[in-house]
């Protein structure tokens, strides 16, 4: 496919600083992109590296660019950059998107599930008994829904998706391969000198507009729901324990734990590998750093980090102390034979003094 640069910017609606008569004929990354392809720099202090690359064209930020490269790329600035390559690189990509296909008849419906007509059953997948799925939802292959679930419209299950019964899924939410919504809670009593599982009676909500990551778990609640807030975004292997109740809009990433009970408010971010204990709440608005662990409330608006999880400063002040431990041990190590020759040289003439007297009287 070959499209001249000016039609590009006529489609994202931008602004040409140079031969807008260049024909392109895709789109890559800086890093990437050869001769004929446009590429991006989000940010001012990358144009430079656009010398070192082959692209012909790159998309800039319009308010940060007045002038062309010389003998460089032309260039296309825009007031959003990303909003536009996106646009550009999907003008550019082959759609595999499918046509509404309907119910395949390799897929399993039982004959009291309701679908809305223009549901999407792909083949291999299974619907089970009282199944409620909204219009235009897409339920790819080897997706299993179970007993008693409510989908929304619009939703979209990626292949190899489980839900277990009762599960309810809000509009226009989109869950990936191989995730597990429902499975029964890690929690169990001693009876007898055994572990015996406790009630696993409850199900779980998720909003709309949410997306849940490929391989992620999020358990049914003991007796009632475990929750999921409309707009929440989690990532890819994240464990969500049962009882607990997201807000709206977080930003879950990749690797958390949160432990059963657990609570949090709106617009909490929990970076890569966070782990939060039961029965404790998140503030709305709180961030959590990479690698918290977290044991007890965090107040809203706040930053924590480390391991037991602390406010950003406090964490920075113990950080900063411990790479000083190293010089601090070397310095105590210098005082301390200091400390030993002074003792040393403070006993010396004691003992002298000592023999002295010991002598005078043997001789009278």
């Amino acid at each position: 496919m070959n499209i001249a640069l000016a039609e590009l910017a006529r489609m994202v609606g931008g602004r040409i600083l140079g031969d807008g008569d260049r024909v392109i004929h895709g789109a890559d990354v800086l890093e990437q992109a050869g001769p004929g392809e446009i590429t991006l720099v989000d940010c001012i202090e990358r144009l430079g590296h656009l010398a070192d690359s082959q692209a012909a064209a790159a998309v800039v930020p319009e308010d940060r660019v007045t002038e062309g490269l010389p003998d460089g790329p032309t260039l296309l600035a825009v007031d959003n950059v990303h909003q536009a390559f996106t646009a550009i690189v999907a003008r550019f990509r082959t759609s595999y998107s499918l046509q509404r296909t309907g119910v395949s008849s390799q897929a399993i419906v039982d004959p009291t599930a309701s679908l809305a007509s223009d549901v999407d059953v792909h083949s291999g997948a299974t619907i089970g008994p009282h199944v409620e799925i909204g219009t235009g939802a897409t339920i790819h292959a080897g997706v299993h829904v179970m007993a008693g679930c409510q989908i929304g419209s619009q939703v979209t299950l990626m292949p190899g998706v489980v839900l277990y019964d009762n599960t309810r899924v809000g509009c226009r939410t989109l869950i990936h391969a191989g995730a597990v919504i429902g499975a029964f809670g890690f929690g169990y009593q001693m009876v007898d000198g055994s572990h015996q599982r406790t009630a696993q009676l409850g199900h779980v909500e998720i909003g709309a507009d949410v997306e849940i990551g490929a391989n992620t778990t999020i358990d049914r609640g003991t007796y009632g729901a475990t929750v999921v807030g409309d707009g929440t975004k989690i990532d890819n292997l994240v464990m969500i324990g049962h009882n607990c109740r997201i807000g709206r809009h977080n930003m879950i990433c990749s690797q958390v734990g949160i432990a059963g009970s657990t609570s949090t408010g709106d617009y909490v971010v929990m970076a890569g590998q966070v782990g939060v204990r039961d029965h404790v709440h998140i503030g709305t608005g709180a961030v959590l750093g990479a690698k918290a662990g977290v044991s007890n409330d965090v107040a809203e608006q706040v930053c924590v980090f480390g391991a037991p999880a602390t406010p950003e400063r406090e964490q920075k002040i113990k950080q900063a102390a411990l790479a000083k431990l190293p010089q601090m041990r070397r310095d105590f190590r210098i005082l301390q034979r200091q400390v030993e020759k002074l003792a040393q040289q403070q006993s010396s003439p004691q003992t002298a003094a000592s023999q002295t007297d010991v002598g005078d009287q043997a001789a009278a």
